[in-house]
């Protein structure tokens, strides 16, 4: 039976590596939507290759360009509030994978459209959860995370009880400079921030998985996603990106979960699902595992870790400030306005103010509330002098 297949994001990095896995069996998979924001050339190549009817393109240029070459054989759409028109009936599978709270409403507007929905938007599953797993059951839609990690740990559970879960831990690379002193901190160029020794990632998420805040989002997810207390959630640095999350049950059993450091894994097991039984992978690194180097986090060198100890274990709008505050600063950073020394003192700062912690007691009810938080945030990071 051939599976219907919806893409957001697909330009980006999950998106290709998604393409490439259905390209290898193409005959048995239809994709019916493919997005992107501004990378016209990139959609249109993917979307002549895969007989893709629909297309957003939500940049006005990128989709004006497309637009004027009048093409017969597909309907293109400059924004999501299209998905109904698209839509009949349900895919079989969608991947959300854009980038940043610009995915947020994509995300929950696609699941009501989705038999089963792969989200790989980590803002979504940080600040809006609750509307999400609400809308999940509302549309009887099947979830499954896409981060190594969160995919990981999923697929071990294999539906077994959380309550058996005596504690998660995550594991983090340590970025470029987990061995680097904390003295010469103040030292660092954008050049050297962006080279992460294991992953090819955007620049925003490099630099995240540098100051380690991309893991602080990460055991956010993982309290939202297993409803789990934070006190079970831990993060351990391993610099080899073998080992993507451990779990110790209270019954002493230990389950550490493994791969080569791909995301074309998790990818291609969210969409067969056990539906097919082999995936090309490298043997076993024994090498790898003889040293895993696992070490508890160096608070003083990832200060940003301090995030966890001012949230709850209940899902709020502060998740929102947290996340707008880190995705200001750090742009700031990209464009050579503040030093990388900066980041986390300004973060710290930023969601440590009175007006924002007042969020720590709000529950999000509405999409709309974090699109609009998320623009007061950075409005109000850009009038100060930070």
């Amino acid at each position: 039976m051939i599976r219907k297949v919806a893409i957001l994001g697909s330009t980006g990095s999950i998106g290709k590596s998604l393409l490439k896995i259905i390209n290898k069996n193409k005959k048995s998979f239809k994709i019916v939507l493919l997005t992107a924001n501004k990378n016209n050339k990139v959609l249109l190549k993917q979307a002549i290759k895969f007989k893709v009817k629909n297309l957003i393109i939500t940049n006005k240029k990128s989709y004006l360009k497309i637009k004027s070459m009048k093409l017969k054989k597909i309907n293109l759409y400059n924004n999501f509030d299209s998905l109904k028109q698209i839509f009949s009936n349900k895919v079989d599978y969608t991947m959300s994978a854009i980038t940043g709270l610009d995915g947020l409403k994509p995300t929950f507007n696609m699941i009501k459209f989705s038999k089963q929905i792969a989200i790989a938007n980590k803002e979504s599953l940080v600040c809006a959860w609750n509307l999400i797993n609400n809308e999940l059951k509302k549309s009887k839609t099947k979830f499954i995370p896409v981060d190594s990690e969160h995919f990981s740990v999923w697929f071990s559970l294999n539906n077994n009880l959380t309550s058996r879960i005596e504690r998660i831990y995550l594991t983090a690379s340590g970025g470029p400079f987990l061995n680097k002193p904390l003295s010469n901190f103040n030292k660092i160029n954008i050049s050297d921030s962006l080279k992460h020794p294991n992953w090819k990632m955007g620049k925003k998420i490099t630099i995240d998985s540098s100051t380690l805040m991309n893991k602080v989002f990460e055991i956010i997810e993982a309290r939202n996603i297993f409803n789990l207390s934070l006190k079970k959630l831990s993060i351990l640095t391993h610099p080899k990106s073998y080992i993507h999350a451990l779990i110790k049950f209270n019954n002493g059993l230990i389950k550490i979960i493994a791969h080569d450091t791909t995301m074309d894994i998790p990818i291609f097991n969210t969409l067969y699902n056990n539906r097919i039984k082999n995936i090309r992978s490298r043997p076993l690194d024994i090498k790898k595992l003889n040293n895993l180097m696992l070490q508890q986090v160096d608070k003083k060198k990832f200060p940003l870790i301090n995030v966890l100890k001012k949230i709850n274990d209940n899902i709020s709008l502060y998740e929102t400030v947290i996340v707008s505050t880190n995705d200001e600063i750090v742009n700031m950073y990209l464009n050579g306005r503040i030093k990388y020394s900066d980041i986390s003192k300004k973060i710290l700062t930023f969601i440590n103010n009175k007006e924002f912690l007042i969020y720590k007691q709000i529950k999000p009810k509405k999409i709309e509330e974090i699109i609009e938080l998320n623009k007061y945030v950075r409005l109000k990071i850009n009038s100060k002098v930070i």
